[in-house]
């Protein structure tokens, strides 16, 4: 059997929804439904974070609440979520909630435009941290943008909020109790939204989402529809079947072993970046430049992996790290390295009706170094030029293994051959790594496009192996940003 209608709180409002549009944005019913202008539209493509809302989900025994981008966001995806708008911030009695007021009084609004947005977003991180640094907030905040540049008082607004109020008795948050009250409890049926002959699926069960994937191979997978989202508000694409396997418990889950961490093949950077980072602190500060707070809340590993860009930034860390994919096609299951899924540009090795039921991230051997910089225009909310990864473990001064894996140097991510050949069995040694630099720049052919020239990549990917070499043999530290975390330039 299977459920027709979308159930979900706005506000305090129950919503029961069906036969909508299965690719509609969040913000286009907001605004066009709904009528709740609030919510902007700045650029449809998740960058600018006008749009920005706050959905809470069931995780467990509580209700995550999260900082998401509206426009880019598919409406079947808010089945029993609690939404939230900058409209829910004022109280019943017309006082501004903490978060408005701080903005009020530290004069955080210019023109107005992103100001909703930055509301949100401030409101998410009061929702769920009690005291953040500096650093902390500009992090939550650099998925919003401000064409006036009033970020000084907005940063000191977000200081400001706590003062304001009890943030452990915000009369806007639900308890996973009280939200299932109001929705009811989850169930195993497979979620249908259609209309016009276009459908949005959402299985319940591994089992479900295998056997639906293996009859609609043509399907489209969207998990956080941070890519898809702009097939259909930029490319304006219509979209025939989309299936959504976010309902899957065992999708979402993360699972330490003893050797290596199990992530589902749904689990999204933000709740991957702790477990990563404990493991491979370069790896969870790399998530962490990935995309915005928004962004990396929906947007998911395994949809990184699979979407195959060769300027994707995990998969050459994970390439690095040695990490294997298990793919699913109906009751059949393959592992491969994650380097092996990637054939040629826009290929990967993937059957028809098959799809990333999980990734396996060994951890790291005692005597293993690792890094990975990932290399931009601007620090925050860019895409890579390149970004390179490095993995060494080293026994005596004697490198015993290698493996190094750039992204934008090739049609897709790749591992550096020649490079890894000169280092293994050799010593440490600058001599070494020197004469690594000069296989590595022969290892691949770069395009020059907008966001690099050929000579600059090779000889960028050239210099960061031996930036990573100095950075771990004890010499001064070269990162602009600090010991752990991921080298700009």
């Amino acid at each position: 059997m299977a459920r027709t209608t979308m159930r979900f709180l706005l506000g305090d409002r129950l919503q029961e929804i069906g036969g909508i549009d299965p690719t509609m944005t969040v913000l286009d019913w907001l605004r066009l439904e709904q009528r709740m202008n609030g919510t902007k539209e700045g650029c449809a493509e998740g960058d600018c974070g006008a749009c920005t809302v706050v959905i809470g989900r069931i995780d467990g025994d509580r209700v995550r609440y999260e900082a998401v981008n509206a426009c880019i966001r598919f409406m079947p995806t808010l089945d029993r979520c609690h939404v939230l708008t900058v409209e829910h911030l004022r109280r019943p009695d017309g006082a501004l909630h903490p978060v408005q007021q701080a903005m009020v009084d530290c004069h955080g609004s210019q023109c107005g435009f992103c100001t909703p947005g930055f509301v949100m977003s401030l409101f998410a991180l009061y929702l769920t941290e009690a005291d953040p640094s500096d650093d902390r907030i500009r992090d939550v905040l650099a998925g919003n943008l401000c064409r006036c540049t009033g970020y000084a008082p907005i940063i000191a607004a977000a200081r400001r909020m706590y003062g304001l109020g009890d943030r452990s008795a915000d009369p806007l948050v639900l308890g996973a109790g009280e939200l299932t009250k109001r929705l009811g409890r989850a169930d195993t049926e497979t979620l249908v939204v259609e209309k016009d002959g276009r459908r949005f699926i959402a299985p319940a069960t591994g089992d479900a989402l295998a056997e639906l994937l293996l009859a609609n191979p043509d399907a489209i997978i969207v998990s956080g529809a941070t890519d898809v989202g702009l097939w259909v508000t930029k490319a304006l694409r219509v979209l025939g079947t989309v299936v959504y396997p976010a309902h899957v418990p065992e999708m979402r889950t993360i699972v330490e072993t003893a050797d290596a961490l199990e992530i589902g093949g749904a689990v999204t950077f933000a709740e991957a970046e702790p477990a990563l980072g404990a493991l491979y602190p370069d790896f969870g500060e790399l998530l962490r430049r990935l995309g915005g707070f928004q962004v990396r809340n929906v947007g998911t590993l395994g949809g990184n992996v699979g979407n195959g860009s060769p300027i994707g930034d995990s998969p050459p860390a994970l390439i690095a790290i040695g990490a294997t994919l298990t793919l699913r096609r109906g009751g059949e299951r393959r592992s491969l390295p994650i380097e092996d899924f990637y054939i040629a540009y826009g290929k990967q090795d993937r059957l028809p009706g098959e799809y990333i039921e999980r990734i396996t991230v060994p951890k790291p051997a005692p005597d293993a170094v690792f890094g990975v910089y990932k290399i931009t225009k601007r620090f925050d909310q860019d895409i890579s030029a390149l970004c390179g990864a490095f993995l060494v473990e080293l026994k005596g001064g004697i490198v015993t293994r290698v493996q190094i894996a750039f992204g934008g140097m090739a049609g897709t991510p790749k591992r550096a051959a020649g490079a890894e050949a000169a280092l293994l069995g050799q010593a440490w040694d600058l001599a070494t790594v020197t004469a690594a630099m000069v296989a590595l720049k022969a290892d691949y052919q770069p395009l020059t496009d907008w966001r690099a020239s050929a000579d600059y990549r090779r000889t960028v990917a050239a210099n960061l192996l031996l930036k990573f070499f100095h950075e771990h043999t004890g010499r001064p530290d070269t990162r602009l940003v600090g010991r752990g975390k991921v080298a700009h330039a």
